[in-house]
């Protein structure tokens, strides 16, 4: 960051960055918690993100995107808010979720997709959440590979986490099984790689458990979203405030494999 710039975050989320009480909000609405912490900060938030992402999601984003490289360019912190979707119960393949929407004609991918979400949370408690969306392994080593690549690229970009959030929804039996072990692994891995954490559960967990957030179950209301926004805030301001020149330790990310 150089002069009175305002810093640029760029987050790398799921759903949580952009869904509320309702459901989906553009990226932009203040209320978010990417731009609660921005604004608390002086700055501007930069969302990429998708319903269901995985800390797999993010990093294909990362260097599968070119408004991402574009941005990389610009950004004066990272903000890797992913990893909760990875803890979910996912009984049935991904692969088989992501292709319904290819089935053909609309009759049978309606009738497929029924039986999908009928199926998924019998199998959920049946199967005691597992297998999860995506192995704690998994989502450590996307993790770490990002945090590598992104240290490679630009040395003094700073990069934050979190720890996975919590659900109660019905749509997955209410179960959470593998969501500790996620974030136990998260955390040891982000002590011995040096990148802070908020954790997410203190500041949600009686706003989602309470019943306060989204009829979902998962999904938070705008008191979640701002006490997100404010921890993420606090979180990001030692870096933001002493970040030093943007660009001059950028280098391609088309060259990335």
């Amino acid at each position: 960051m150089t002069g009175a710039r305002s810093p640029r975050i760029l987050v790398f989320g799921d759903s949580l960055s952009f869904h509320g009480p309702e459901g989906g909000h553009p990226a932009d609405d203040p209320r978010l918690w990417p731009n609660i912490a921005a604004s608390a900060l002086g700055g501007s938030a930069e969302l990429v993100a998708g319903a269901g992402w995985t800390a797999r999601d993010a990093w294909w984003a990362m260097i599968g995107d070119p408004r991402v490289w574009a941005e990389l360019h610009r950004a004066d912190v990272v903000v890797l808010a992913v990893g909760s979707m990875d803890t979910l119960p996912s009984p049935l393949p991904t692969y088989l979720r992501t292709g319904l929407r290819y089935l053909r004609p609309d009759p049978l991918r309606r009738a497929t997709r029924r039986a999908y979400l009928a199926a998924q949370p019998v199998l959920s408690v049946a199967l005691r959440g597992r297998p999860s969306a995506l192995p704690t392994r998994l989502t450590v080593r996307y993790l770490d590979t990002a945090v590598s690549a992104l240290r490679v690229l630009r040395p003094a970009l700073p990069v934050v986490g979190w720890l996975p959030s919590v659900h109660r929804a019905a749509a997955y039996g209410r179960v959470h099984t593998t969501r500790a072990r996620t974030a136990a692994a998260i955390a040891r891995w982000a002590a011995a790689t040096e990148v802070p954490l908020l954790d997410v559960p203190a500041r949600v967990a009686a706003h989602v458990l309470g019943g306060h957030g989204n009829p979902d179950g998962m999904h938070w209301g705008w008191q979640g979203h701002e006490s997100v926004g404010v921890g993420m805030a606090e979180l990001l301001r030692p870096f933001v405030t002493r970040a030093g020149g943007v660009g001059s330790d950028t280098a391609g990310w088309g060259h990335v494999g």
